[in-house]
């Protein structure tokens, strides 16, 4: 049986750089630096990095729970 390629610890590094990437991208987007004619939501950017960004908190939530309990 395969295992799988992938550990906790892998999966919240690539959160945490999707996160920090889509926050930045929001922020650059913001009407405050300027006109961008992008055809991207600003809303739906700034949703994703918020969700990206909760989704890594709850992976390091489950790794100090994993250090704290012993597992």
């Amino acid at each position: 049986m395969m295992a799988f390629p992938l550990g906790l610890w892998d999966i919240s590094l690539l959160l945490a750089v999707a996160a920090i990437i889509l926050l930045i991208t929001s922020e650059l987007l913001s009407p405050y630096y300027g006109t961008a004619n992008l055809k991207i939501s600003r809303k739906r950017l700034r949703n994703s990095a918020l969700a990206t960004s909760i989704l890594f908190l709850v992976t390091v939530a489950i790794r100090i729970a994993s250090i704290i309990l012993g597992f």
